[in-house]
């Protein structure tokens, strides 16, 4: 397994590491847990050490999950969770962003319990509460790295500013937000150069375009009723069509060197700098691997020029969430 440091002074992980939502949320109901498990087993067999995960996630069930496959295989994971947005039982769809230092301090021991571990290796605030100076948040978190109950923190979807900010509070190991071939923008708010800077990590999540960018998708009626992508501005009507369009372009390229678009657009990630880590998600074996074969696509100057031309930034049609989403974007 290649692997790639987290951050100026974190340790080396797996160079793409697992994004676990799905296995529990968002994209379907009826989830396969035997599956699931089975996934997570195989990525630590072949090497992937970083699993991402959140509290909101399910709520809650993702990290159970997690916890339930770990047992036993503590020392070979890197485990990263996220606190901060609010979900309410009585309205699933519903959301609310909390950096607040009395909710951090309980949400960190709500997800060591349903991971069973005493320490978490990252926690990364999830959205940035507009409400909270990051001064005050950042503050809190590190109070849990002093307590011994996180080694490393992150934030997800900030600003450069903001991340600049924390960043003097506490050393931020890693941002995440964000990024692929269609979803270009932290190239030019700053983020990407910011990292680079302070020598933070960032962690592309959605490098294949929530599954757009492997060409499985050939119609918004592939999803199921409760997908969360139902309601994603890039999956509907001509969106689809006009995105769709875009991803054959992918999907002849990668046919030419003989890999697959999902290869092809996760290489693209990873050819753009040793310090992203891509946390592709699945919940099947099938695609786990398909994802790792990635690691060994070596690209082309001209290559990447080409996927570049394709996917300049802004070409995808329609925002990446839907309006009210986006506005807890790059806090």
């Amino acid at each position: 397994m290649h692997t790639r440091q987290l951050g100026k002074n974190g340790p080396q992980v797996s160079a793409i590491g697992l994004g676990c939502m799905g296995m529990s949320d968002f994209y379907t109901t009826g989830t396969d847990t035997t599956e699931a498990i089975a996934t997570l087993h195989r990525a630590l067999e072949m090497g992937i050490t970083l699993l991402d995960t959140a509290d909101m996630y399910g709520p809650h069930t993702n990290e159970e999950l997690i916890g339930k496959a770990i047992v036993g295989k503590r020392d070979q994971v890197f485990l990263a969770s996220k606190f901060g947005i609010v979900r309410d039982p009585q309205n699933p769809g519903g959301r609310g962003i909390n950096g607040r230092p009395e909710y951090i301090r309980a949400s960190i021991d709500g997800t060591l319990k349903r991971l069973g571990i005493d320490t978490l290796d990252l926690y990364y605030q999830h959205r940035i509460d507009p409400e909270v100076a990051i001064e005050e948040t950042v503050g809190a978190m590190a109070e849990l790295v002093t307590a011994g109950k996180v080694r490393y923190l992150g934030l997800s979807e900030a600003s450069a500013q903001t991340l600049e900010r924390a960043h003097k509070v506490h050393p931020i190991s890693a941002l995440q937000s964000e990024y692929s071939l269609w979803s270009r923008d932290q190239e030019h708010n700053g983020c990407l150069a910011t990292c680079q800077r302070l020598g933070v990590a960032f962690v592309p999540y959605s490098p294949l375009g929530r599954g757009f960018l492997t060409g499985a998708l050939k119609s918004p009626d592939d999803f199921a009723a409760d997908d969360y992508r139902r309601f994603n501005p890039r999956f509907q009507g001509e969106n689809f069509a006009r995105n769709l369009l875009l991803v054959k372009q992918v999907q002849a390229l990668a046919a030419e060197k003989g890999v697959t678009a999902g290869q092809l657009a996760l290489a693209w990630v990873l050819a753009q700098g040793d310090y992203l880590i891509p946390i592709p998600g699945t919940k099947q074996r099938t695609y786990l691997e398909e994802n790792i074969a990635a690691l060994d696509v070596v690209l082309s100057s001209a290559e990447l020029q080409a996927l570049e031309a394709i996917f300049p930034e802004d070409a995808a049609a329609g925002l990446r969430y839907p309006q009210e989403v986006m506005e807890m974007l790059n806090q």
